[in-house]
């Protein structure tokens, strides 16, 4: 599940502490973090006995101990055509297309980059060569063609960039994110983003108690709403490579989504947790309609 030895608490407070928070108080930690404060107690007094921190900072083993969670990659699924999205994506592809101002792809890859992820491949398909724009601001880009696009579901785009997996982000190209603090330097365990509904007609999660997704469907009470962002642990990354193949090999595998090789094909090979976050964090433009509303320069 998780890539080394913390305990998610350890892991919680020394990426806390990592982003030059020294000056706060245990109260101050428990209200960032939502532990108790006799948790933060205990937790601060362990990562203290293992030599991980001294006094609210972190040692050089501290920073070990966070190298395994560090995603060292980001995987962009950028091929689609945007139908719904015509006339606006005849021209353009979805992920390019702007929105006051800024494309899409742009609010995504300035998270990344922000948080010092340089390892980055969009895997495009429709008008393609269009991405190479992108070079300009991002030169850091390496692009991998999906030749299956136009005939196949973004089951195909994983499929080609299956070697690329582990300890990685895969982001739907077509999110406007307005909260960069999403997209982090380090994940504890494999996660989609989801905000917590008390009913959906879209793509969502269900979870147990312990809060790992146990289905994905398409409508749901009591739910999270599905958000294209996801981090695959180095373990689970090297699983969706083999997964993934054996799916789409399978009978009408094609037309799947790839979301569905870990969470409903392969679901018991994988432990996914879920990060909450708001509607107010993150938009999916789904229709040229939806377009108009939020930019008032397709009117």
């Amino acid at each position: 599940m998780s890539a080394g030895t913390l305990s998610k608490k350890q892991f919680d407070i020394l990426v806390l502490l990592e982003k030059n928070e020294a000056s706060l108080t245990q109260r101050g930690i428990a209200e960032k973090t939502g532990m108790s404060v006799g948790s933060v107690n205990r937790t601060v007094a362990s990562l203290t006995e293992m030599g991980l921190i001294s006094g609210n900072t972190l040692t050089a083993a501290g920073y070990e101990a966070l190298e395994p969670y560090r995603v060292k990659r980001a995987v962009f699924i950028a091929a689609g055509f945007g139908s719904r999205m015509v006339p606006v994506t005849l021209n353009t592809p979805k992920p390019l297309v702007r929105v006051n101002g800024k494309r899409m792809i742009d609010t995504l890859l300035d998270a990344i980059t922000a948080v010092g992820i340089e390892e980055v491949y969009i895997v495009r398909g429709y008008l393609g060569e269009q991405f190479d724009q992108l070079l300009y601001k991002y030169p850091n880009i390496k692009f991998i063609d999906n030749p299956l696009y136009n005939e196949a579901n973004n089951i195909s785009s994983i499929l080609c960039a299956r070697e690329k997996l582990q300890n990685t982000y895969i982001l739907e190209a077509d999110l406007v994110l307005y909260n960069p603090e999403l997209i982090t330097k380090y994940q504890y365990m494999s996660n989609y983003l989801g905000v917590p509904v008390e009913k959906t007609d879209d793509w969502c999660l269900l979870t147990n108690k312990s809060g790992i997704v146990t289905k994905i469907q398409i409508g749901g009470v009591d739910c999270y709403h599905l958000f294209g962002i996801s981090y695959w642990t180095e373990e689970d990354g090297a699983k969706l490579c083999e997964d993934v193949k054996k799916v789409y090999e399978m009978p009408g595998g094609r037309e799947r989504y790839w979301d569905q090789v870990p969470l409903e094909y392969c679901i018991s090979n994988y432990q996914v947790g879920v990060r909450e976050c708001t509607f107010e964090d993150i938009i999916e433009i789904d229709s040229y309609n939806e377009l108009k509303k939020l930019d008032k320069a397709y009117l």
